[in-house]
C-alpha cells in the first residue's frame, strides 16, 4: 500500500500554555526576567521606585516577604486589569542570623563571598502575586555550599561579572557558580530569583 504526505500532519494542534495568564513582572533583574520568558505566558514588565528598607528585627524570610509586598504596594490594586496578576519578588541571602543583601562596592562584595567561603547558607525568595482582588505571598528556600574560596577565585569572579546586583554578591548562573558550589538542596531557579515550579503551581491556584 502506497502511502502519500505526511500522514501525522493532520493531527497536529496549535500548542497552548497551559497557564493561560496574563503577568506583569515587577522586575528589574534580568534573571528573573529570563526565568518568566522560559514559563512561555504573557508578561509585560514594570519596575517598581522603592527604597528596599525593612524593620531591623526582622528575619530573613520575613524581609524578603516585607520587600515582596512593598514591591506590590507601589502599584495601585485599581490600575490592574481584570485579566492581569502582578508579580513581585525579593531575594535575601542568610548565613545563620546574618543577612547578606546586594553589596554597596568591591570590598563589601569580597567581604560576602569570603563569609560565605567552605559555608552551608540559605537563599529565600519571597514572591508577591497581586490581582485587582486580592494578594498572595508565599516563599521558598534552598540551602547551598561553596568549597573553600580562594582570593584569586573571589578577585576574578568580582571583576569579571561585577555582582553588585546580587543578594550574597553572586549569581548561581554564573562562573562561581560552577566552580564553587559543592551542593544545593531545593530549587536551582530559586538562587537565581525566582522559585519558577513553585510560582507555577501558585500561579494556577490564584
Amino acid at each position: 500500500m502506497l502511502i502519500t504526505g505526511n500522514p501525522t500532519q493532520s493531527f497536529i494542534m496549535p500548542a497552548t500554555n497551559p497557564l493561560q495568564k496574563k503577568i506583569i513582572l515587577a522586575s528589574a533583574s534580568p534573571r528573573r526576567l529570563t526565568l518568566i520568558k522560559e514559563l512561555g505566558i504573557d508578561y509585560t514588565i514594570v519596575h517598581p521606585k522603592i527604597n528596599e528598607i525593612f524593620p531591623a528585627d526582622l528575619s530573613g524570610k520575613d524581609i524578603a516577604k516585607h520587600l515582596a509586598k512593598l514591591k506590590a504596594d507601589y502599584f495601585e490594586a485599581e490600575k490592574i486589569r481584570d485579566d492581569q496578576i502582578l508579580i513581585t519578588a525579593d531575594t535575601v541571602v542568610c548565613l545563620g542570623n546574618m543577612v547578606l543583601n546586594k553589596p554597596k562596592d568591591y570590598e563589601d562584595a569580597r567581604q560576602m563571598l569570603e563569609t560565605l567561603s567552605g559555608h552551608w547558607h540559605e537563599v529565600i525568595t519571597a514572591v508577591c502575586l497581586k490581582s485587582k482582588h486580592k494578594e498572595k505571598i508565599f516563599s521558598s528556600s534552598t540551602k547551598v555550599l561553596f568549597k573553600k574560596l580562594t582570593t584569586t577565585e573571589i578577585d576574578y569572579y568580582i571583576h569579571t561579572y561585577q555582582p553588585f546586583d546580587k543578594a550574597g554578591a553572586y549569581g548561581i548562573q554564573e562562573w562561581i557558580g560552577f566552580v564553587g558550589i559543592k551542593k544545593i538542596s531545593g530549587s536551582f531557579y530559586n538562587v537565581m530569583g525566582l522559585p519558577v515550579q513553585k510560582l507555577y503551581e501558585e500561579l494556577q491556584k490564584f
